[in-house]
């Protein structure tokens, strides 16, 4: 019995310990566009993000964790072995989203969970584990890792082009605006950001909330899967500590290193993503904030100057989409493989 809890405890820590580096990882999301615009301090910024970052679990509803809780099913499994499953899937996804802040690279926190996931329960239970949903290729209904998937790819291609229409809107609407113009567009990223920070907060906070309820499923503490209001605040809390704590590392990456953001590039990048994701979790489709904001930066950059993108950098931040989930999944079988050989698993 003291074993069983101590598993449900560490599955509980490791969630937590996730939804905080997926914070801590993404507050560059929302902080760069609007600090290389000299919008906003990053002291003013952070209080702005934190804030609303934490409200958007709690408003945002929980389809998105509905989804990423389900798209695994360990109830037929004992309890342990179901709990050491998710540990090494969320304990890879961490040292995924680690790796790649101190790495200084944008990567997907979303393709990180789906991975480590996914891979760990291939190895320890069997494919028959995972809700592939192949079935929407012949009845169209979209479910499991094929909507997640789905979401993922098509997120950033709409993060671009909504962000290429939008600037070149913006820029036909005020061409005959004179530079004082950006003292309004520096004021309107109060709201645009506050936008996104919820949006993030809505859509990447229900990743941890599915998980953790479906942790407490599993181990009998709910008899159906409805996330709790107390997981929700937990969920909240964590996300919102690791944004205010975010990586800078990642903001000269999305800042500088993709396009040179001005007051309305960061106005654009704002309300592009902040729509997209909030859609998304509408949907219940989880996506990655970082993926839809750099693919915005690179649409509005390709929209006015496209040789001005540096699309190197665009590839490096490619590659790292690429190789995060199958990167993650390797991660997650290594931790398991070292739990086998010592008996824990």
């Amino acid at each position: 019995m003291e074993q069983f809890w101590f598993f449900l405890v560490l599955a509980t820590l490791v969630v937590i310990l996730f939804d905080f580096t997926n914070g801590f990882h993404d507050a560059s999301n929302m902080v760069a566009s609007v600090i290389a615009s000299r919008s906003m301090t990053p002291a003013m910024s952070v209080v702005i993000v934190g804030g609303f970052t934490f409200l958007g679990p709690l408003l945002g509803g929980t389809a998105v964790a509905n989804t990423i809780g389900k798209f695994v099913t360990l109830d037929d499994l004992p309890t342990q072995l179901s709990l050491t499953v998710v540990i090494c899937g969320l304990g890879a996804a961490t040292f995924w989203n680690l790796f790649t802040w101190w790495r200084g690279l944008p990567s997907s926190s979303s393709h990180a969970l789906v991975g480590g996931l996914a891979g760990v329960v291939v190895v320890a239970v069997g494919p028959d584990h995972v809700l592939w949903g192949f079935q929407a290729l012949t009845d169209g209904h979209v479910t499991g890792v094929t909507k997640v998937l789905l979401a993922l790819f098509l997120s950033p291609l709409a993060g671009f082009w909504f962000g290429f229409v939008l600037q070149r809107l913006g820029l036909f609407l005020l061409r005959q605006a004179s530079p004082l113009i950006n003292r309004e567009l520096r004021a309107a990223q109060w709201l645009s950001t506050a936008g996104l920070a919820f949006a993030h907060g809505a859509n990447d906070a229900q990743k941890s909330m599915g998980i953790l309820t479906l942790c407490l499923l599993l181990s009998g503490e709910i008899d159906h899967f409805e996330v709790p209001l107390w997981v929700m605040l937990v969920c909240a809390l964590a996300i919102t500590l690791g944004t205010v704590l975010g990586g800078w590392r990642i903001v000269r990456t999305l800042a500088f290193a993709i396009y040179k953001i001005r007051p309305l590039h960061a106005l654009n990048s704002q309300l592009t993503s902040g729509g997209v994701v909030f859609l998304a979790s509408l949907i219940g489709a989880p996506v990655s904030t970082t993926h839809v904001v750099s693919s915005s930066i690179m649409g509005i950059g390709a929209s006015e100057r496209p040789r001005a993108v540096r699309w190197t950098k665009a590839r490096e931040i490619a590659t790292t989409w690429l190789v995060t989930i199958p990167g993650a999944a390797m991660v997650a079988m290594l931790f398991y493989a070292g739990l086998d050989l010592t008996g824990l698993a």
